[in-house]
């Protein structure tokens, strides 16, 4: 049986997986497969799930990513992400992934309104210089 090793980096921590015989992960075009001895291959995944297999008897293993870099060559793939969480049942990772979009979106809607105020700050202090400088 062929296979290959997957190779998973985020910002804290990395992980060595092998014995992968079959990864599907999507990207901006849609979703796609990888098997061993696979053409080398770049793309940067979507937010979502992705999932590999080791053995073609084994489980899905399901990865939680918020986005990635992927790469593939000689027979290793390569997973760079931010972080990413990893399970073999779906429902409950599926539920992690979504407590993560939730949380990622609140953070964005609190750095916007900081930088909407900080924007409402820099007016106000530029309108008061100029009446200064008249």
């Amino acid at each position: 049986m062929k296979e290959f090793a997957l190779q998973l980096y985020d910002a804290t921590h990395e992980q060595r997986i092998t014995g992968v015989t079959a990864f599907v992960g999507e990207d901006a075009s849609g979703s796609f497969g990888i098997r061993p001895n696979h053409a080398r291959f770049m793309t940067t995944l979507v937010f979502g799930l992705a999932r590999f297999r080791q053995g073609e008897e084994e489980d899905w293993q399901y990865l939680a990513l918020p986005g990635a870099v992927l790469y593939f060559n000689n027979n290793e793939l390569t997973l760079s992400t931010r972080r990413f969480m990893m399970d073999t049942d779906l429902d409950r990772i599926s539920s992690l992934l979504e407590q993560q979009l939730i949380a990622e979106e609140e953070d964005l809607r609190a750095t916007k309104a900081s930088l909407q105020k900080m924007e409402q700050a820099m007016l106000t202090r530029l309108r008061a210089l100029k009446r200064e400088m008249t």
